[in-house]
């Protein structure tokens, strides 16, 4: 049973800095999120294939300890009139050297998502080549719905065409209407084949059928891990 709570976070990245944010982020950050006022768990960090999102960009994962601990982060981070903590004031600068921009969300886990813990130690996800990022409009109110359908009638078939969940969720303070799902994928020829599936498959059809009128829109990207995210090394920076 997954109680956390999850940032997401959409990195828009300056021209050509895109591998020193990732260091970073997950070099130079990786120790300060986990310092016990913010108590930060990195999931992934990933950059996005151009080719397929918006270019050059980062996306962040972060695992918080459910609500509470994550309002005890927000509360330490905004105790202050500049709404940063004056102790990481270097490591900001530093970061607006690559970055200009981005958008957040609050994540919350499926049951069944997997936790950091849980990732960290499953073969199927640490090392794979290439992930899937998947973000799901659906009716207003049916996220939970859409979730636990994903389950029951989707993750086996999912996992035999070569997805392995790194994590599936719903944005929170919203109408419950954003499903955002990431899949590692052992190779890019695993990819082709999935993408390949997705055309022509019976299966995946019958899936698409099955959540008409609740799955509304989907826009899928594909991601490559840092060099030192936990979903390449299977640890923490």
């Amino acid at each position: 049973m997954n109680n956390k709570v999850y940032i997401h976070e959409y990195i828009d990245i300056i021209l050509q800095g895109r591998p020193a944010y990732m260091n970073h982020m997950t070099k130079g950050w990786g120790s300060k999120g986990r310092d016990p006022k913010r108590n930060m768990l990195m999931v992934g960090v990933w950059g996005t294939l151009g080719s397929t999102a918006r270019w050059p960009e980062v996306i962040n994962l972060w695992e918080h300890d459910g609500w509470h601990g994550i309002a005890k982060c927000f509360k330490h981070e905004t105790g202050n009139p500049l709404m940063q903590d004056p102790e990481l004031k270097i490591w900001w600068d530093e970061a607006q050297k690559y970055r200009s921009g981005g958008f957040d969300r609050i994540l919350i886990p499926a049951p069944y998502s997997p936790m950091v813990a849980q990732i960290e130690k499953d073969k199927d996800i640490v090392g794979s080549e290439v992930f899937y990022h998947e973000r799901i409009s659906v009716r207003p109110g049916k996220a939970k719905e859409y979730l636990a359908m994903m389950e029951h009638e989707w993750l086996p078939w999912a996992k035999s065409i070569g997805l392995h969940l790194v994590g599936a969720y719903r944005t929170a303070m919203r109408n419950d209407s954003e499903v955002i799902c990431i899949w590692a994928m052992r190779d890019w020829e695993t990819w082709a084949e999935v993408e390949i599936a997705y055309e022509s498959d019976a299966i995946v059809k019958a899936w698409r059928t099955r959540t008409e009128g609740i799955a509304i829109d989907w826009l899928n990207h594909l991601m490559v891990s840092a060099p030192l995210s936990p979903t390449r090394t299977g640890v923490q920076p």
